[in-house]
């Protein structure tokens, strides 16, 4: 049986999101709206029991008590499924974080054709943030300081990430009680993951070059 194909209102709250979607249908376009109404979604794959993270698999667990090939459970796959699409996502999008950094410096050491700091009360403001002296020092001198201290973050290995005092305090508050503040991927961080099932046949060693390449600091921020 066909699947209902949705009305561009079904699709998206947004007018103008609408408006581009009966334009894509008028020209005879797919989207990925399109496509996902076209396509049917495997039921195991979807609900997030089914595992293809090592070559002895995939593993399809349906059953609650079933295990993979490593012995990992239903809720194991399912958790490990998610925090992998929430670092493979962050990290996408902590890259483009980064070049907003470089570009930040660069501006600061007029390194940037075409570009200006033009909002300087909002660059001592978020300076100010993270301590950094902000009086009768030039905006250039701010934003380059700022800017060292968001590309540091990028290969952080010990201690927590510099912009978690920006997250609303309960949330912090959270983060801190459930020991999932974002910090640097350090030994402590991996043998912490290693006790909470990331992989029972996997040592510490194995598990930090996997955080370390999904830049696992990231995944917290996400919570």
């Amino acid at each position: 049986m066909a699947k209902k194909k949705r009305t561009p209102e079904e699709l998206s709250i947004d007018p103008a999101a609408q408006e581009m979607l009966i334009r894509a249908d008028e020209l005879g376009l797919k989207t990925a709206f399109t496509r996902a109404d076209d396509l049917s979604p495997c039921n195991i794959g979807s609900a997030g029991m089914c595992c293809k993270l090592c070559g002895m698999g995939p593993c399809r667990l349906t059953k609650d008590g079933q295990t993979g090939v490593c012995g990992a459970t239903i809720d194991t796959i399912q958790a490990r499924n998610l925090i992998r699409a929430i670092a493979a996502g962050s990290a996408a999008h902590s890259d483009h974080g980064r070049d907003m950094a470089f570009t930040l410096k660069a501006v600061a050491n007029g390194e940037a054709e075409g570009y200006v700091i033009q909002d300087i009360a909002k660059l001592r403001t978020v300076a100010s943030y993270y301590d950094i002296p902000v009086e009768d020092r030039a905006p250039e001198d701010i934003a380059n300081e700022l800017a060292d201290l968001y590309i540091a973050q990028f290969g952080q290995q010990k201690g927590h990430l510099a912009p978690v005092v920006r997250a609303p305090e309960k949330r912090q508050q959270l983060w801190e009680e459930h020991g999932v503040t974002p910090r640097g991927v350090d030994r402590e961080v991996v043998e912490a993951l290693h006790r909470t099932h990331i992989g029972d046949d996997q040592d510490p060693e194995h598990i930090l070059s996997h955080a370390s390449a999904l830049r696992w600091p990231m995944v917290g921020a996400a919570a």
